[in-house]
């Protein structure tokens, strides 16, 4: 498809460089090719025209005998005149020292005697003309077939037959097809003239019509092939008068299928004998054919049908019919026509340049499908990778090179015939540029984009014209160590980048790009070598897959060795998969061969063959079909049901037997019946076709009638239903009018539903087929149901409670319904439990009893079929153990799904003991009951079966798709989407693709794979300033679902801020923490770094950094001294008891031991066991967000691991950024490096929140501090983390929360500060942070409705996330007092000598 967007933008120029070429007389780089009859003109060109050379005659296929001379005929025209030489077979003949073959003036082949025996056939072949023109090229001729008759022999011979008179007699000769020319008759030795009464059929065969006495004698046929005649044997024809016993209608000769070439002339044979004598007649696909009328139809002496001028309309299935008034025959035959191939488009002349791309074009017809080859020069075009065979037939030529000129030629074959066509290259040399300045090289050309079969290239301005709005650029690209460079030019003036398709995996391919203003081509750009991603060499699919039934039920599948292997193939694995399902089974096969057996029968059934090697499953073949071979029916007609016309009659209906059972096409019906009193004399009829009633008449009045049928295939007669019953009438009913209005009326309310009863109309004396029972609430009109006329009640279902239904009951048959009977009634309201009963009669008053329930179905099952289909079956006690129905019972079957709760049940009636539920939603459970209904008895529902249809692949996208930008990160964006609304099934995973040309075919987009329980994203190294487009596709279990639509997001500009958000996020302090503010003049140390963006840095700004820890380190000490002794003078009993009071409620606590364990964790000491912790408790994870680093292409996709300690280093840097170990604060180094357990964003648990930090990030302090608190401290995070931590087992709700961070790397060492006002701080170089499940807290939670990830600052789309308020200034104070209460003065002695290890490690740093 790229090439042949690449083709047509080659054309659609082309106009615009022939205005180039005469106006300037020249044609700059990578300008299109010119499709014409007549040159560019040019200085350069003028002579360089296109010049005819073509074919006037072309030899033809001819038949010949042997010792004859024959002539090809052939003739071209050139100038200069060409040179004619032939090929036999494929090869040159040598016809200098030929005595018998020789070259005629004009071109033509001559054989003088053409020489053929059994052993030795040097003439018969394939001849071809060849014409040659040195300075042109040369040009190949259709091929045409010699053929050679063979030596005459019989395979029929005539034999000695009698006739009657006025009947028809024939006399077979058949001989060679290629002989059957050369044949004529004799009769009593003297040759036989030829009438409209005595013919010749084309296979040699005499037919005789209308026999007279002067018809008999002596026959014989004569081959008269070449050298001397032979004689068959004689044969005595008798004409007998007429017979005493009329002898039976018989063909003579049928009509036998038929092949023949469109112009040419068909017969089909058709001779009959009997007495009195027959009549023929022919149809065409079951219409009479009117030969009178016709001129290109005739019926020849005998009946036979004669078609000349054949054309493709008169294909089809002929019928011949003999009729003698006594009985009538009839055969067939089908006549196939075929059509020689012919040129729908031609290729046409080219101009093109070098490094170009060209196509030609020819498309073809006939009949069978031809096959096309390409010659260039005469020589046959053997595909590779820069000649490609592309949509079927047309040739594409790739980075032409000055050897590609010639004359190319379009070759269509079939069995038929074959055909030519051709067209002339030139390759144009360029003319030198106008006078003007011409631009420099374009700069930076750099590869973007690198996939396996793709390189998008882009590049700046030439530095001469660093605007550059009206230039253009061509691409010249080839592979490595390969001459035959090609070129692709941008789509418009200014643009800059161009994506090269069609590429190989794992090849090195040398790119340059130049400039064209409207003076010429500038210069070339230096050489840049790319290489594109290697591809897993997996196995190509397996040729020649073919598929037949050998049995009703099973399917051999042959197919052969993948081309391309790509080493030794291990196994095969066979997919197949009955039609109408998506339920594909496989079978492991080690051979080129399998027999699937148990298929069903008569059903298709689709295979596809895939190989594996090493490397895994290779590329899938195409689907072959093939249907298992009919067989009887397996089941009996469906629904068989009788209605009584008349007191002599009866119709019978039912309906074909289930799909899956008939086994074949259902050619008609066998229907049996018979007296009930009389079970042995059966009576039995024939169907044809698909007629699904019948009349059965001539029957005994008052009778009782037993009745069966069954389903007839070409294989046989399956089973036979029940027997069912019905009684004429007595006396015919009158059904010339309608029925009167039923005699009585009866309802009775229930709380959803309201049984209705009537009696029949007082007139018997018409004929009811049934009642019509309306109603609705207000209007009989919202719902109808029709029963049958033997019924008498009726229970309308699923009513709403207290509604007030109007309820219509009127008779109806075949001539329409009677007067309609109103009432009305009020169901009960749901509080009424009462059973009274309550009759509304339109007589006299006649209470329904109520009758007793009958026994409910039992045994309910669902079995699933489908993705919307279930069948349900279920048993019936009340039945006799065969569980055959013999009485007019019916079964009621409801079903409904959960969701939503307020689904109302669905109902249906079946008459048999199973029942197809279709229409149902993919993926669902239902629930299903039954009831049986018999006469104005009822069952209660049955238990219910539940069943939950098959998945289908997602019918809508993912909604809701934004994409987001990393705060700090320019380079990285966040898409986030909800799942798609019909997902069908459970959510597998997710596609992203994306791409910066939004018209790119969606092979081109990169993919980025997504695990199905996500629905967040990161996506990093992006092109700064560039739009991309993102597309996102669901899959489940059954396969992908629709893409959603293209969003557009334009990544950022670079920028100061960006860079030193890139810096500070990569640098040192890691992403955990928050570097103080130091001045936008500050850059971050070299050392411990492996930022991209990194860069030395100066003594003075690494002292710097010195005195701001120094600075730093002395004022927490000083606070921490403050604080102490502040702490110290408040300790009073009232607190103590208040601190007691808070630990029992924390009883529970992890670290609990005695009232002096209660601390606050040291930084160094306690983290791992904090950290530690949720390994302890790891339930099935929930993130919805990852960080994975984005693979480059489409081929880089590889399976999500969900183990915690697969790659734990690159997880470890997916959370710290880019940082090293070696960015890991002196601090920590200086305390041994403990190490840090990092928890995998799929294995924490939802229950609490994980901070992404790096080793030196800091704990917080002790719950004692907050636990008694209804707030936590904004800026602390760690903080909220901890709290979660140490009361997750006493709460019991979960809430998404977001996180929030010290504004300082060494604040949770300070005792919580009042916060400033306004909303809490994001970190903006927070790595993707999920937003897990938390435990609730005590504290007020408020829900910010829009916030983006990494910052507030900027304006993004937003996200619902929950955060922690920010407690107010009253409420901090009691906090600190709070705090400050909780701690002995040994317990604060205790935090003095960690903050002095603290001061003496910060000493360290200081004289490090």
């Amino acid at each position: 498809m790229a090439a042949e967007r690449g083709a047509r933008r080659l054309l659609s120029t082309s106009s615009f460089w022939l205005c180039c070429l005469l106006l300037l007389g020249r044609r700059a780089s990578g300008a299109a090719a010119t499709r014409s009859g007549s040159p560019p003109q040019s200085p350069e060109s003028s002579i360089r025209t296109f010049t005819p050379f073509y074919f006037l005659v072309e030899p033809v296929d001819t038949l010949s005998v042997r010792g004859s001379s024959v002539i090809l005929n052939c003739s071209a025209y050139s100038e200069p005149s060409p040179k004619i030489e032939w090929k036999k077979d494929g090869t040159f003949l040598n016809l200098v020292s030929d005595d018998r073959r020789q070259l005629l003036s004009d071109g033509s082949l001559f054989i003088s005697s053409v020489v053929h025996s059994k052993h030795n056939k040097p003439d018969e072949g394939y001849y071809q003309c060849v014409a040659t023109v040195d300075s042109l090229g040369t040009i190949v001729s259709r091929t045409a077939k010699l053929t050679i008759a063979g030596l005459p022999r019989f395979s029929s011979q005539p034999e000695p037959s009698s006739v009657y008179a006025g009947n028809s007699a024939i006399l077979n000769c058949e001989v060679n097809a290629d002989l059957v020319p050369f044949v004529r008759w004799e009769q009593n030795r003297q040759p036989l003239l030829l009438d409209d009464r005595v013919i010749k059929l084309p296979s040699g065969t005499l037919v005789i019509s209308n026999a007279t006495e002067g018809d008999e004698g002596l026959y014989r046929c004569i081959v008269e092939g070449g050298g001397p005649p032979k004689y068959s044997d004689e044969a005595e024809l008798k004409v007998l008068p007429d017979p005493e016993v009329v002898p039976n209608l018989v063909f003579l000769k049928q009509p036998s299928s038929l092949v023949r070439v469109i112009g040419q002339s068909a017969v089909l044979p058709c001779v009959a004998s009997g007495l009195p004598t027959p009549t023929i007649r022919w149809m065409k696909n079951e219409e009479a054919l009117d030969v009178e009328s016709s001129e290109r139809l005739v019926l020849l002496a005998g009946g036979s049908l004669e078609i000349s001028d054949v054309t493709e309309d008169d294909a089809g299935t002929y019928f011949c019919i003999a009729d003698n008034g006594n009985e009538t025959i009839e055969a067939q035959a089908e006549l196939t026509v075929q059509v020689q191939p012919e040129f729908l488009k031609q290729p046409t002349n080219i101009y093109a340049h070098e490094s170009m791309d060209i196509i030609f074009e020819c498309e073809v017809t006939g009949k069978p499908t031809p096959t096309v080859k390409w010659v260039k020069n005469g020589d046959m075009v053997i595909p590779s990778d820069y000649f490609k065979i592309v949509k079927e037939h047309n040739l594409q030529v790739l980075g032409l090179v000055k050897s590609d000129e010639g004359f190319y030629q379009c070759i269509a074959e079939n069995d038929v015939g074959n055909a030519q066509a051709g067209a002339q290259l030139i390759i144009l040399e360029h003319a030198p540029a106008t006078t003007g300045p011409l631009p420099s090289a374009p700069r930076d050309v750099v590869a973007s984009l690198v996939s396996t079969r793709f390189i998008k290239l882009t590049w700046r301005t030439p530095a001469s014209d660093p605007h550059g709005d009206n230039l253009t650029y061509s691409v010249f690209y080839t592979k490595e160590g390969i001459a035959r460079e090609r070129v692709e030019n941008t789509s418009r003036p200014g643009e800059m980048q161009v994506t090269i398709q069609n590429l190989m995996p794992a090849t090195v391919y040398i790119f340059r790009v130049m400039a064209q203003n409207k003076h010429g081509s500038g210069e070339s750009s230096a050489p840049l070598r790319v290489e594109t991603q290697p591809e897993v060499q997996l196995p190509g699919p397996a040729p020649n897959i073919r598929a037949y039934a050998t049995s009703p039920t099973s399917i051999t599948v042959t197919w052969e060795t993948p081309l391309s292997g790509n080493g030794e193939i291990q196994n095969y694995k066979l997919y197949y998969m009955e039609k109408g399902t998506d339920k594909e089974q496989d079978v492991d096969v080690s051979s080129h061969s399998h027999t699937i057996s148990g298929l069903k029968k008569y059903t298709e059934y689709s295979f596809r063959v895939v190989a594996y090697n090493k490397h895994g499953p290779g590329v899938s073949t195409q689907d072959v079909a093939v249907r298992t071979f009919s067989d009887v029916p397996s089941a009996a007609p469906q629904n068989l049901s009788l209605e009584v016309r008349n007191s002599k009659s009866i119709v019978i209906h039912w309906q074909p037997p289930p799909p899956a059972t008939q086994n074949g096409q259902i050619t008609g019906y066998k229907i049996r019946y018979r007296k009930a009193s009389r079970k042995s004399d059966v009576t039995e009829t024939l169907v044809t076709g698909t007629q699904l009633s019948q009349l059965i008449e001539g029957l005994d009045r008052g009778t009782e009638y037993n009745f069966r049928v069954a389903a007839l295939t070409i294989n046989g007669t399956g089973p036979a239903t029940d027997w069912l019953s019905a009684e004429t009438f007595e006396s015919d009913l009158d059904e010339t009018r309608v029925p009167e209005v039923p005699s009585s009326l009866h309802v009775r309310p229930l709380v959803t539903s309201i049984v209705v009863s009537w009696t029949p109309p007082e007139n018997q004396n018409i004929v009811v087929r049934g009642y019509a029972i309306g109603y609705g609430i207000g209007s009989p009109h919202a719902q109808t149901i029709k029963v049958d006329y033997k019924q008498r009640y009726y229970t309308i279902e699923n009513l709403d409670p207290s509604s007030h239904y109007v309820i219509t009951l009127k008779a109806f048959n075949n001539v329409g319904e009677g007067i309609p009977l109103y009432e009305s009634a009020v169901t009960r309201p749901h509080t009424d439990t009462s059973e009274v009963d309550l009759f509304v009669i339109n007589a006299p008053y006649t209470p329904v009893p109520d009758p007793t329930p009958m026994m409910p179905p039992v045994g309910v099952q669902a079995s699933i079929l489908s993705h919307d289909t279930i069948r349900i079956t279920w048993a019936d006690n009340s039945l006799p153990k065969h569980q055959k129905i013999t009485d007019s019972r019916y079964y009621t079957v409801r079903w409904k799904t959960n969701i939503p709760a307020n689904t109302k049940y669905k109902n249906a009636n079946a008459t048999t003991l199973s029942y197809l539920v279709t229409g149902l939603k993919p993926n669902t459970l239902y629930e299903f009951s039954v009831m049986v209904t018999k006469g104005r008895r009822s069952s209660t529902w049955s238990m219910t079966a539940h069943g939950t249809t098959f998945e289908l692949v997602p019918t809508s996208p993912p909604k809701d798709v934004t994409v987001v930008s990393k705060e700090g990160k320019p380079r990285t964006i966040i898409v986030n989407w909800q799942p798609p609304s019909e997902a069908n099934g459970k959510i597998t995973g997710y596609i992203i693709y994306y791409s910066t040309d939004v018209n790119a075919e969606i092979h081109d987009w990169v993919i980025e794979p997504v695990v199905g329980n996500r629905l967040t994203h990161q996506i990093q190294e992006l092109t700064l300033d560039t739009p991309y487009y993102f597309k996102i596709q669901a899959r489940n279990s059954k396969g992908m679902g629709p893409m959603s639509e293209a969003v557009q997001f334009r990544t950022p500009k670079a920028d100061s801020s960006d860079k030193m958000a890139n810096d500070q996020a990569s640098g040192s302090a890691g992403k955990g923490s928050r570097l103080p503010d130091l001045g936008s003049e500050y850059k971050p140390p070299m050392s411990g770094s492996n930022s991209p963006h990194g860069s030395p840095t100066s003594s003075l700004d690494s002292n710097m950094l010195l005195v701001i820890i120094v600075s730093v380190g002395v004022i927490t000490i000083v606070v921490v001294v403050i604080i102490a002794i502040f702490c110290t003078r408040r300790t009073t009993s009232h607190q103590k008891k208040k601190r007691a009071a808070c630990k029992s409620v924390n009883g529970s606590h992890k670290y609990k031991g005695n009232s002096k364990d209660v601390k606050p964790p040291d930084l160094w000491i306690h983290h791992e066991r904090l950290e530690l912790k949720p390994i302890d408790k790891s339930p099935d994870p929930n993130p919805i967000m990852t960080d994975t680093p984005i693979p480059r292409n489409s081929q880089d996709i590889t399976p999500v691991d969900n183990s915690m300690d697969s790659n734990i280093h690159q997880r470890r840097n997916s959370y710290r950024g880019h940082e090293s170990e070696d960015s890991m604060s002196t601090l920590a180094g200086r305390r041994g490096m403990r190490p840090k357990m990092m928890m995998p964003f799929d294995t924490q648990p939802p229950q609490q929140s994980v901070r992404n930090t790096p080793s030196t990030d800091t704990m917080p302090a002790s719950s004692s501090q907050t636990c008694c608190t209804d707030h936590q401290d904004p800026e602390g995070a760690t903080s909220s983390s901890y709290l979660a931590s140490s009361q997750e087992e006493d709460s019991g709700q979960s809430l998404p929360t977001a996180h929030v961070r010290p504004s300082h790397p060494l604040k949770s060492f300070a005792v919580p500060a009042v916060p400033p006002p306004g909303p809490p701080t994001y970190d903006p170089a927070l790595p993707s942070t999920p937003l897990l499940s938390q435990q609730a807290l005590n504290h007020h939670i408020h829900s910010v409705k829009t916030a983006s990830i990494g910052t507030l600052g900027r304006s993004r789309p937003p996200m619902p996330v929950v955060v922690p308020s920010a407690p107010e200034v009253q409420e901090t104070t009691r906090m600190l007092e709070d705090s400050e209460s909780s701690y002995e003065p040994d317990e604060l002695t205790k935090e003095m000598a960690h903050l002095e290890g603290l001061m003496k490690d910060l000493n360290a740093i200081t004289t490090a």
